[in-house]
């Protein structure tokens, strides 16, 4: 087992790597569900504005459908 963590004298590198591409994941994951909920908080401030909008329109162009 140790054989395999030392990589052939490559661990210095092949480590550090795996490190910076697991940092890079969870970064992207962190930064996507920021983004996720601020869309979401986004579209249900407009959801009010939609149904008001709605509620005035309801029955001009019914006939259209």
């Amino acid at each position: 087992m140790s054989e395999y963590l030392a990589m052939g004298g490559y661990a210095a590198f092949v480590w550090p790597a795996y490190g910076v591409v697991a940092a890079v994941l969870i970064g992207l994951f962190v930064a996507g569900r920021c983004f996720q909920r601020a869309t979401e908080a986004e579209l249900a401030g407009l959801q009010p504005a939609r149904r008001r909008r709605d509620a005035a329109n309801e029955g001009i162009g019914d006939d259209e459908a």
